[in-house]
């Protein structure tokens, strides 16, 4: 039999399109709030001795991280063979080692809840920073795929003469990879973070790229501090205007607009966070990955 694949999040594009991929089976679930605000979870068909799949990318995961929790739990109380978690966004990769004290690492505790509850991970291009691999914190088998080749396919077939910028020394492993797939000139910018929402970006010259179009890569737009103030700082020379592009687009508040504002050409996301800016598909990507997790 298939696996059977559930959508948790309330959005379910992404698991319509891997349905369409016909290697799943479409999961029923019900699941709604008591009166007093506790979940009620219950599988609508029977899951015994059934491999399943749970679909859910996990920004804002406070409110996202109980549901899942208790759902996995739900699935081995009616007897899932398997359980495995497809989390196209990854939380909780920021804090990974202690800056200040009193601190703790919250990557390493969220990894261990999530490897206690499920037989394996899934994932797209985490924010692995002082951390190298996913197998550093989680316990569980793991994949964690990457969108580089979607990517610079769409930068292919959308822009002439593209100039990657990676803003920060943390981007620099994809404005690299996509500089090289696609043939491009790349640049790294220096970043100064003095808090979440105040960023310092020093840029040099681009009098060589005055024809090309700035391609801005990172993998998170958040509170879209970082690329704002990079596109600002790209404004002060006379080169076109930068297109600007996000693995994961969480944009909290009004990140999206203030970068339009900021003189952005326009904002491309993938789809692991559903977004009105989602235009580079990676569901074949976690497709394969499901699949080498399930053949495992």
């Amino acid at each position: 039999m298939k696996p059977l694949i559930f959508c948790l999040s309330a959005n379910n594009t992404m698991g319509e399109l891997l349905l369409k991929t016909n290697n799943y089976e479409y999961g029923e679930i019900e699941i709604r709030d008591f009166p007093d605000e506790e979940k009620y979870i219950r599988f609508k068909q029977s899951i015994k001795n059934r491999d399943i799949i749970l679909l859910n990318s996990l920004e804002y995961p406070n409110n996202k991280l109980l549901t899942l929790l208790l759902t996995a739990e739900t699935a081995k109380t009616n007897g899932a063979r398997t359980i495995g978690l497809c989390a196209p966004y990854l939380a909780y990769m920021r804090q990974d080692k202690i800056f200040n004290k009193g601190e703790g690492i919250t990557s390493k505790y969220f990894a261990k809840l999530l490897s206690n509850h499920f037989d394996w991970l899934v994932t797209v291009d985490p924010h692995l920073h002082r951390f190298h691999q996913l197998n550093e914190i989680y316990s569980i088998p793991n994949i964690a795929l990457h969108s580089t080749d979607n990517i610079a396919r769409w930068i292919l077939n959308n822009i002439n003469d593209p100039l990657i910028i990676g803003p920060d020394s943390e981007s620099k492993q994809w404005a690299q990879e996509l500089a090289n797939t696609t043939n491009a000139p790349y640049i790294v910018l220096k970043k100064i973070r003095h808090d979440e929402h105040k960023v310092e970006i020093s840029i040099p010259k681009l009098s060589n790229y005055l024809t090309y179009t700035p391609v801005i890569i990172d993998d998170i737009i958040s509170t879209g501090r970082t690329m704002i103030e990079t596109v600002i700082q790209i404004k002060k020379f006379k080169i076109k205007a930068p297109v600007c592009i996000g693995i994961h687009g969480i944009f909290v508040g009004n990140s999206y607009d203030s970068l339009l504002k900021a003189g952005a050409k326009e904002i491309v996301t993938c789809n692991t966070i559903n977004h009105k800016s989602n235009k580079i598909n990676v569901a074949n990507i976690l497709d394969s990955g499901i699949q080498k997790q399930l053949n495992h």
